[in-house]
């Protein structure tokens, strides 16, 4: 088992292991137990993760002699919302938590979020632990501390940090993830290669039928990558004020196709078209040379990852998204463009026209 340390501000108590390995899950319910890092647990989960995997982690918890409940919610995007955390906090009321319980996460990106940020406001704030069962999770959100829940105005609209307390990721749930949800973690995976590790970029290039086959090893070797480089990034900028922006490659526009498709469209659907056009963006800006343009399209391309605007969206609908942005300042929308693989940079705004045109080009 790999064990990463993340630390912050030289503050133990805020410390925490990242630990990744196959079948962890019994060495997790140790450290639970012995870091007593609460008098009860509570489960958050939803609904499709709490039929594979609840029972059996309530189980090996309590054979821990741990007191712990599961709590579940309807799976999807649209359950990432503020009365979803309130129904949960009600139930959790009613089973007896208080301010000495600890949420666990046990789920994908919208899980992480929904418990984390229940868990920075239930009784001012309580300690989460994240295991998380998705590629994505495991490579992004379940790092970091950042958790937010969407609202009409956008997306994660509302949100909180709240760092976990360890983070546990097994790479035997991802046996039974949807083919859409490997391709939804490998989108950040693409993201990670293009902001700091072009060596991740030949890696999928040269080994793209260990991944399509979901060798573990492999598997294994590119979450433990991603979370050293996130790790990295979060001990410089925690709050998000300045390098831990570059983690928003490609999401300025992916978020607001996002939300434009009613989230109908995939989080790494999204990511990858946003990756898309802030590639195209940085070559007609004329920040990328073409060659670098062409060689993380074409392994995009290779990896079936989404390039297109979907045909029937609203044009003008994803530019007044763009517009209410949470990294937008004044008038001007932000991105993170591209000098070169593994060297990103904050962009002072983009032309509005060139947005439009870009994304008018993009449109399947």
């Amino acid at each position: 088992m790999n064990k990463i340390r993340l630390n912050l501000d030289r503050k133990t108590v805020r410390s925490y292991d990242i630990h990744v390995g196959h079948d962890i899950m019994d060495r997790a319910g140790l450290l639970l137990a012995k870091n007593n890092w609460a008098s009860r647990y509570v489960i958050i989960s939803d609904s499709r993760v709490a039929s594979l995997y609840g029972e059996e982690i309530l189980g090996l918890l309590r054979r821990m002699d741990l007191k712990v409940d599961l709590i579940e919610f309807p799976e999807g995007e649209a359950s990432k919302t503020i009365c979803t955390c309130l129904e949960v906090m009600e139930k959790m009321a009613a089973l007896g938590a208080d301010r000495t319980s600890a949420i666990i996460a046990l789920g994908g990106g919208v899980t992480g979020d929904v418990a984390g940020f229940t868990a920075s406001i239930f009784m001012r704030g309580i300690p989460s632990i994240q295991i998380p069962t998705t590629l994505l999770a495991q490579v992004d959100s379940s790092i970091g501390g950042k958790t937010g829940v969407d609202t009409a105005a956008g997306k994660n609209f509302i949100g909180t940090f709240h760092q976990p307390k360890a983070v546990f990721s097994d790479i035997s749930f991802l046996k039974t993830l949807p083919e859409a949800e490997i391709q939804n973690g490998l989108a950040e995976i693409v993201k990670y290669g293009i902001i700091e590790s072009p060596e991740i970029l030949d890696l999928l290039d040269e080994q793209a039928a260990s991944l399509m086959r979901r060798d573990a090893a492999f598997l294994e070797s590119l979450v433990v990558k991603c979370c050293r480089i996130k790790k990295g990034i979060i001990e410089l900028d925690e709050k998000d004020t300045g390098l831990r922006r570059i983690l928003n490659f490609g999401h300025t526009v992916g978020h607001a196709v996002e939300a434009e498709s009613g989230y109908s469209l995939s989080h790494g659907d999204a990511v990858a078209i946003g990756m898309t056009a802030a590639v195209c963006i940085s070559a007609r800006m004329q920040y990328l040379p073409a060659e670098d343009r062409e060689r993380i399209l074409s392994l995009m391309r290779k990896l079936g990852l989404a390039d297109r605007v979907p045909r029937g969206m609203d044009v003008e609908g994803v530019l007044s998204r763009l517009k209410r942005d949470k990294k937008k300042q004044g008038s001007a929308v932000h991105f993170v463009l591209l000098k070169r693989p593994g060297m990103p940079f904050m962009n002072g705004g983009v032309p509005a026209p060139l947005i439009r045109e870009t994304i008018e080009g993009l449109r399947g």
